[in-house]
């Protein structure tokens, strides 16, 4: 009786010893995608590690401009230290608090308004009113101070002279106690109208039947608006919020160039201007670098803080 043989399948050869080739739909996305990565790569990532890597640095120059030698050493915290030191440093991150909770719901609850008012159906030449109100956005912060400059420096601004002249007021836009506000003015006359289109985006994104169905159980524009809108604009709403935060905290052109005839407004005035007057009139770059971080740290936590507010309200 003889035993049946088992035969085994000889391994493919063609299959183990080539290796296989990427598919050029699989490679051509990476292709398309390098030169971001790269741009964003050396643009953000690095000089945000750079700063990072100087605020831990110690600098010390031997001689009055440093020509007998420059030595750089681990310095732990002693730059946040002395960063958090400085008084002016962090009266100007309070001074920004103040302005983004006053400032910025104000700027948000008008665009708000804009949108659902040129969204609504009554609304006439909304493509042109959307680009009136856009168009500031388009004016270069230091040109938007400038202009508002003459509205607000006395003998220049007929506003000023009008009250003075007619009703014997006198009106200092430029004060200590003021400054700040005639800010939030530019600010808000600048950003209201990005903020707005931002909003629009998102109510066009509403399915029509809805409102169909709601104004067939009777619904009003208000009734509209409140059950339907801005519930739905919602995501808008908190993007846009947490932009402004951020943008609170970069405060600088404008603070910057009102200086030149508000006296209120000093060379750390805002954070942002803190650590340039820092860096380049102090020449004290870690230092510099230490108050950068610690600004970025604020309006990550300040903007954490708001999602995690938003999502258990939400909920």
């Amino acid at each position: 009786m003889s035993t049946p043989t088992t035969t085994t399948a000889a391994p493919d050869v063609a299959r183990s010893g080539v290796r296989r080739r990427p598919s050029p739909t699989a490679v051509a996305p990476w292709i398309l995608v390098t030169p971001f990565l790269l741009l964003f790569l050396f643009t953000f990532v690095l000089p945000i590690l750079m700063a990072l890597g100087q605020s831990f640095t110690l600098v010390e120059r031997e001689g009055l401009f440093g020509e007998e030698g420059v030595t750089s050493t681990f310095a732990w915290f002693e730059n946040y230290r002395l960063a958090l030191a400085d008084g002016q440093f962090i009266a100007s991150i309070g001074r920004m608090l103040l302005f983004g909770v006053v400032q910025v719901p104000i700027m948000i609850t008008l665009a708000t308004v804009l949108a659902l008012l040129l969204e609504s159906a009554s609304a006439r030449w909304p493509g042109f009113f959307r680009a009136a109100y856009f168009m500031p956005y388009g004016v270069p912060g230091v040109l938007a101070t400038i202009l508002w400059s003459f509205l607000y420096v006395p003998g220049l601004s007929p506003i000023v002279d009008t009250a003075h002249a007619w009703f014997g007021l006198e009106i200092d836009f430029l004060g200590a106690g003021t400054v700040l506000w005639s800010i939030a003015n530019i600010v808000t006359w600048t950003y209201t109208g990005y903020n707005m289109l931002i909003i629009i985006a998102q109510l066009k994104a509403i399915p029509p039947e809805l409102y169909e169905a709601a104004r067939v159980d009777g619904a009003g524009p208000a009734r509209l608006a409140f059950s339907i809108q801005l519930p739905l604009i919602r995501p808008a709403l908190v993007l846009t919020t947490v932009f402004s935060i951020i943008g609170t905290l970069q405060l600088f052109a404008e603070p910057q160039l009102l200086a030149q005839v508000a006296p209120a407004i000093d060379s750390q005035y805002t954070p942002n201007l803190s650590a340039y007057t820092t860096a380049f009139a102090y020449n004290d770059y870690t230092v510099a670098a230490a108050q950068a971080v610690l600004i970025a740290l604020v309006a990550f936590v300040l903007s954490f803080a708001f999602l995690r507010l938003t999502n258990r309200t939400s909920r």
